[in-house]
């Protein structure tokens, strides 16, 4: 796959994730970037089904299924954008993981997604399909992307593994 040629979706396929809304809103735009998706069923494979059977037509969507190392470090480090539009989250671990390679991101403006990426993502209203496709688009079209660095810098920095490790022996201590 092309650098910079997919939108990257990765979590597990489920409802709570949007994808969707994803494939809705995907589906109503104009683009020569695939759609990537990434994850496998988790409990809920009438719900998997039912996408893979919403994206079957579109030969820009190529779902992976479930993927790890080195394969999953290049779809990260070489996607256009990373999308998670979900409704529901705890803390988005592949979203940190998609801001460390400096990937711009658009994500649902759910708190535990905005709280992750403070001012350094494109946001849209959560589980709203034409909002979604129009915040794509602008993504798609070059609007308000975040220089890679900064994405990288800001999110190692608030989510230093080692700083973690210090604030947690202190309470601890205590």
């Amino acid at each position: 796959m092309d650098k910079e040629n997919y939108i990257l979706f990765l979590a597990r396929i489920v409802p709570e994730k949007g994808l969707d809304y994803l494939i809705d809103a995907y589906k109503k735009i104009k683009t020569d970037k695939k759609l990537v998706v990434v994850g496998g069923a988790s409990h809920t494979n009438g719900y998997y089904e039912e996408i893979k059977e919403k994206v079957k037509d579109d030969e820009r969507i190529i779902m992976t299924g479930f993927v790890q190392g080195e394969e999953l470090q290049e779809l990260y480090s070489n996607c256009y954008l990373y999308c998670l539009p979900s409704d529901v989250e705890g803390m988005p671990i592949s979203l940190m993981e998609a801001m460390s390679y400096g990937r711009n991101c658009l994500v649902s403006n759910i708190e535990e997604n905005t709280q992750v990426t403070d001012k350094f993502a494109a946001t849209f209203e959560k589980s709203n399909v034409e909002d979604l496709k129009q915040k794509l688009e602008n993504c798609l079209d070059g609007e308000k992307r975040f220089d890679e660095k900064e994405i990288s810098d800001y999110i190692l920095g608030k989510y230093n593994w080692d700083d973690i490790v210090k604030e947690t022996e202190k309470l601890y201590e205590k």
